[in-house]
């Protein structure tokens, strides 16, 4: 069982420093790049959503990160 949320945490991890530097910034960032051409075809509106998803997402990784480093402390060997 330790084994298991130990994966989770790692997986769980990555997946939020990444949906982090995805985020827009006062200075655009690296979404910037990557939103960059969405704002263009599809105007701000959709690059605020965008935001807003994975503002949401953000939160729920966070979450998660905090359930499965509590479960690995529990579970711990």
């Amino acid at each position: 069982m330790h084994t298991l949320f130990l994966t989770l945490l790692i997986i769980d991890a990555v997946a939020l420093i990444a949906v982090v530097i995805l985020q827009s910034s006062k200075s655009a960032g690296l979404s910037g790049a990557i939103s960059g051409g969405a704002e263009q075809l599809f105007g701000k509106q959709k690059a605020r959503g965008m935001d807003l998803v994975l503002h949401r997402i953000t939160i729920v990784l966070a979450v998660l990160f905090f359930i499965f480093a509590l479960a690995v402390t529990v579970f711990g060997e």
